[in-house]
């Protein structure tokens, strides 16, 4: 039975995740030598990225057409940076040929498996590939924070803007979703760290 909502947009009034300091370590650490399955086939290390800059933003779960989340519309909703997986992936979809022109590669991780993963990748054309983190290798190794849904755990929305391995700076909490692609693009195109610390704004309705 499809949703009764649009998984590309996000509703008004959702609940706005604020910086509980979950992510402050994180500036500085070395990515982990972990390999993660890939949507592209194979596996990465999340460690041999390149010299270059890469781009990891880390979701929740993306929704599918034909199901509710976990819990419900209600219950998904409340949950401080939960919705939003879909236009945040959608966005990094649409400037992925201006983030690799500043030189950066894009990877989404998720704790979802790469069978889950590759239909929402095919479904809304990603250009990256989805990592899974399904075991929570990553997760535990950075120690990100993550949340539990109906008996899933799921890393809670962040984004990891690194160079060479080395975490340079942090997007969390990210609010909205669909804004962050920009924001990544920004921070490669200027070489400065987004500021920390701050409440995000609310998007203005419409």
């Amino acid at each position: 039975m499809p949703r009764t909502d649009d998984l590309h947009r996000l509703p008004d009034n959702l609940p706005i995740p604020v910086d509980d300091g979950a992510c402050a370590h994180l500036p500085g650490m070395f990515l982990p030598p972990v390999a993660l399955a890939a949507t592209t086939g194979g596996s990465v290390r999340v460690d041999r990225l390149g010299p270059g800059a890469a781009i990891i933003y880390c979701y929740p779960r993306t929704g599918l057409p034909d199901q509710d989340p976990p819990g419900g519309l209600a219950v998904w909703d409340a949950i401080a940076g939960a919705r939003g997986c879909t236009p945040q992936s959608c966005a990094y979809r649409d400037l992925h040929r201006e983030i690799a022109a500043a030189g950066a590669v894009v990877f989404g991780l998720s704790t979802q498996t790469t069978a889950y993963q590759s239909e929402a990748a095919a479904r809304l054309h990603l250009p990256f590939a989805l990592l899974s983190d399904a075991d929570l290798e990553s997760a535990r190794a950075l120690r990100l924070p993550t949340i539990e849904v109906a008996g899933m755990v799921l890393i809670q929305r962040l984004t990891l803007l690194t160079r060479a391995g080395r975490i340079e700076a942090v997007h969390y909490p990210v609010f909205p979703p669909d804004a962050d692609a920009e924001r990544a693009l920004a921070w490669l195109r200027s070489g400065a760290e987004p500021v920390g610390g701050r409440e995000p704004t609310r998007r203005a309705p419409g």
